[in-house]
């Protein structure tokens, strides 16, 4: 295995896991996985009709896949810590490598980055987790639909079991780290990405910046805007040139996620600007009429 940390934002960044040896993986996979591997593989069938339910059910459920965080996806993305596999790390004290750009993440915070996205959803995921279970049971009546599944029992036993590969992903990210079994390397190929992406918009980005912080009210000053570090552009490049065609689907998802939440944040700091400047002019006319008053009397 190896792991990946791939700045979004300037605030933000998605944590990947590429395996790298696909033959013992498929041995290893337990009855769940396996299960998964067979429902991914018929839903793939399903993408692939023309028309019927099941075409429809497959769009509605795209849909909603790209919903799902980013940050779950990436913690899915890490191989649950097998009892096998702990003895087996443990005994070869063989260390993960963690690739990272350097021009935005510094050496010695990687591991930090890595141990922060593995620990800070685990609470999150638990709790849905839980309300998936609970919610399972009341989805069987309908399974007394004729010819169309029970499509609601069915999510919620995908979301359940989203959220658990979450939380395994993310402990085992945390054994890693507890055990010094993990190797920050800077990668040439990101460094060349991102070196570029942060580079050369810098003095614009700066200049930029001091004007935004002039116009934002007192109390948000001293924030830096957040500003995306990569495109949907550049994902399938950047995708081929690590040599894994599969981060591309994932690195899209983040990406539209990502715009979104700093689209929300923008304008919820123009609502507050605008307000801000709606109760500085209701001071100033307060003041004035006050002024008056006192002139007057």
């Amino acid at each position: 295995m190896r792991l990946f940390l791939l700045p979004i934002s300037t605030r933000r960044t998605f944590l990947y896991a590429q395996r790298l040896h696909a033959a013992s993986v498929k041995t290893d996979a337990s009855y769940i996985d396996r299960g998964a591997t067979w429902a991914a593989r018929k839903w793939s069938e399903w993408e692939k009709k023309e028309s019927g339910w099941q075409k429809k059910v497959v769009g509605y459920g795209n849909h909603a896949f790209r919903r799902i965080s980013y940050e779950e996806w990436g913690l899915k993305s890490v191989p649950p810590l097998s009892n096998r596999r702990r003895q087996e790390q443990a005994q070869s004290k063989e260390q993960v490598e963690l690739l990272f750009p350097k021009d935005v993440i510094r050496r010695e915070d990687a591991v930090h980055v890595l141990r922060k996205l593995g620990v800070e959803r685990e609470g999150l995921h638990r709790r849905k987790m839980l309300w998936c279970l609970v919610g399972m049971p009341i989805t069987i009546p309908f399974a007394l639909v004729p010819v169309i599944p029970n499509l609601p029992f069915f999510y919620l036993v995908y979301r359940a079991w989203s959220h658990w590969r979450a939380i395994a992903g993310g402990q085992h990210i945390q054994w890693l780290v507890e055990n010094d079994l993990v190797k920050p390397t800077s990668s040439p190929i990101l460094n060349a990405w991102y070196g570029q992406a942060v580079g050369s918009s810098q003095p614009q980005q700066q200049q930029q910046q001091q004007q935004q912080q002039q116009q934002l009210p007192r109390g948000v000053q001293g924030r830096s805007r957040e500003r995306l570090l990569l495109t949907q552009g550049q994902v399938r490049d950047l995708s081929k040139s690590l040599g894994m065609p599969a981060l591309e689907i994932e690195l899209e998802r983040a990406i539209w996620q990502v715009e979104r939440a700093i689209q929300k944040d923008d304008d919820s700091a123009s609502c507050a600007e605008a307000q801000g400047k709606k109760h500085a002019a209701a001071s100033g006319r307060a003041s004035r009429r006050d002024k008056r008053a006192d002139q007057q009397s």
